[in-house]
């Protein structure tokens, strides 16, 4: 069986935001502060450094900064994945080992790319993921999302799983998620160790009902996505739906309208950070779209909006 096995891990895995005060640089007390509040919250396991962490606006050195804070300050509390995606299959290999010395307990991946057309075949994958799987003993997330640009089939995701001794954990988050989490389940068998959601939980329960254990959704309320993961998980389907059905607004709101940064705005007005900044050339979005998303988020009281007040 894939060593990935040996210790699964299930349930909620929030993506935390970069936290930068209102010049730009990095916060690193605001971070601290941020995955204290989403440890409380009832994060299950958190991940770092990932697209909706804006890691594509940080320097080698911030990522190392920002990688041995997070980890530092988390203490074993939860386990942390590290997004560790880069083209070269040597650097990739290296910032997993770094990642892994430092303590994440697993490792997320997109296949390797390169703008809009800097792609590779499937052996060049496949041999990308073995490189990095040959420099740690920790598992490997594949993050299978429409940013990369790459099709990768059910069928050469199960043969990754199968012959690749960490690569267990698979993130899908292109169109029809929950048919291809359903088809790669079926295909992979046991050696599929975690279909995971993403995506903001936009597709979470059609992804549950495929068969997903995991969600890796936005940072900003990981207690409303237990709300609907725990009873499924548990056998109670329809206690999930009505909770799915309550946080569906909030949860179209985050993926629809303000991207990566609701989780950001949703901490600020909490008083988790204190600042809601993006790097440019992103922009903020609108006060009114900002506004919509609190409204939205007060009528449903999470922990965000009363943990630093």
């Amino acid at each position: 069986m894939n060593p990935a096995s040996a210790r699964p891990y299930r349930g909620v895995f929030p993506v935390a935001p970069t936290i930068f005060d209102d010049r730009g640089e990095l916060d690193l007390d605001g971070q601290r502060r941020c995955i204290d509040f989403m440890i409380d919250a009832g994060s299950n396991g958190i991940c770092i450094l990932a697209n909706f962490s804006e890691q594509f606006v940080l320097t080698d050195a911030e990522r190392e900064r920002v990688m041995d804070a997070v980890l530092k300050h988390v203490a074993g509390r939860v386990p942390v994945i590290v997004t560790t995606t880069h083209f070269s299959s040597s650097i990739c290999a290296a910032r997993s080992r770094q990642a892994q010395d430092a303590g994440a307990a697993m490792v997320m991946i997109m296949p390797p790319y390169h703008g809009a057309t800097f792609r590779v075949g499937e052996k060049a994958i496949f041999e990308f993921y073995r490189t990095v799987s040959d420099a740690i003993e920790i598992p490997i997330m594949v993050q299978d999302a429409p940013v990369a640009g790459t099709p990768l089939s059910v069928d050469f995701l199960a043969r990754m799983a199968r012959d690749i001794a960490h690569l267990g954990y698979f993130k899908i988050e292109v169109p029809m998620a929950a048919a291809k989490l359903r088809d790669l389940i079926a295909a992979g068998g046991e050696h599929i160790v975690g279909p995971w959601d993403g995506e903001e939980a936009i597709t979470l329960m059609a992804d549950l009902d495929a068969g997903a254990t995991g969600a890796m959704t936005g940072g900003g309320y990981p207690d409303g996505i237990r709300q609907i993961v725990d009873p499924f998980l548990a056998g109670r389907r329809a206690e999930a739906t009505v909770a799915y059905a309550r946080w569906l607004p909030l949860i179209n709101y985050e993926n629809r309208q303000c991207g990566l940064q609701a989780c950001k705005i949703l901490m600020k007005e909490g008083g988790v950070i204190g600042s809601d900044a993006v790097r440019h050339p992103l922009q903020k979005v609108h006060p009114a779209t900002r506004a919509g998303l609190i409204e939205i988020a007060r009528s449903l009281d999470p922990v965000v909006l009363r943990w630093g007040r």
